[in-house]
């Protein structure tokens, strides 16, 4: 009895091990036309430029297949002169990387910061029960589907220092006694930029949290009011423990986005020196100079940044304040 009991077991075991492995190879084959498309859109353009990078590349071999290796020297070689001086030359050098790298990083941290700030605050208010929420949430997404050369476009007028109404409304009210060239100037330039991008990004920041407050379960909050728990406390201990996979989300697809920045740069603010992003000056290298080589190493360089950046937060989120792993 036990034997037969035991070969019905495995038969059925064997069944249901079969039937995984068939779902396994189903899933593949439905992937499977997505990762060639992502191979060849992404991981082989990605592939060249990291070999673009060990090489000398310009404008006038690139094409013909007559560019030369030359190991680490677009990123970093030292010279020694007779006289024993060290010069280095190389991206990482270049006192113009460092300047798009800092510009980049301070974008970054500032924007993502303060749009996820905002965010949660949007999300707390159309979380809320209130007649009309409907069309507020609608109405709130309208700078989020406005794409980003209109935004830059439209705001490089409003911010205009001889036409724009962002300075007419700022002398009308007597904060300023003089029109700012807003997208001109170095110390304006950048809170120019974060002006726009906050203004553009929050919704987006907002519908991802948003979601997330969505699936919080509501007795947790009929709970906790009859118990007479404060909303402060409520919101630390109950909303935002649960608030944490949906946060992480928003803030490393922000994050993503706000390092790797170019459009709202590069239409708002295309020449100036205080808000020069590392995907603008190797696009510059690239396409305005012919530098395939330096702007290859520099695109090399983002990504690596980029990967550290994200394996990190994603590390740092998965490690909870008492050290331990969640």
């Amino acid at each position: 009895m036990t034997t037969t009991i035991t070969a019905a077991t495995e038969r059925a075991m064997a069944r249901e091990t079969g039937l995984q492995q068939q779902r396994v190879r189903a899933a593949f084959w439905f992937l499977a036309p997505m990762l060639l498309m992502l191979f060849f859109v992404a991981a082989w353009p990605l592939f060249r430029s990291i070999m673009f990078s060990f090489t000398d590349a310009d404008a006038n071999n690139i094409f013909s297949g007559g560019a030369e290796w030359v190991g680490f020297e677009n990123y970093l070689t030292w010279r020694v002169r007779e006289n024993g001086d060290i010069r280095w030359r190389g991206v990482l050098a270049d006192p113009d990387w460092w300047n798009a790298v800092w510009n980049t990083v301070r974008f970054a941290i500032i924007s993502v910061g303060l749009e996820t700030v905002l965010g949660l605050l949007v999300a707390l208010m159309l979380n809320a029960e209130f007649k009309g929420r409907g069309l507020v949430r609608a109405a709130i997404l309208i700078p989020w589907a406005i794409p980003t050369i209109v935004s830059a476009r439209m705001w490089g007028w409003m911010l205009n220092d001889q036409y724009g109404i962002i300075n007419s409304m700022l002398l009308s009210v007597g904060l300023i006694d003089s029109p700012i060239a807003w997208t001109a100037r170095p110390d304006t330039a950048m809170i120019a930029v974060l002006i726009v991008d906050i203004w553009k990004t929050t919704p987006f920041m907002a519908l991802l949290m948003l979601a997330g407050l969505q699936m919080i379960p509501r007795d947790m909050y009929e709970s906790a009011k009859i118990d007479g728990i404060h909303p402060v406390k409520v919101f630390f201990r109950v909303t935002l423990p649960l608030l944490k996979p949906a946060l992480m989300v928003a803030v490393i697809f922000r994050l993503l986005d706000a390092l790797r920045i170019f459009d709202l740069i590069w239409v708002l603010t295309p020449r100036s020196e205080g808000t020069v992003t590392m995907s603008v000056i190797s696009f510059q290298n690239i396409r305005e100079f012919g530098d395939y080589a330096e702007g290859s190493a520099q695109s090399s360089l983002l990504f690596l940044i980029i990967l550290i950046f994200v394996g990190l937060y994603i590390w740092l989120g998965r490690v909870d304040l008492t050290g331990e792993r969640s």
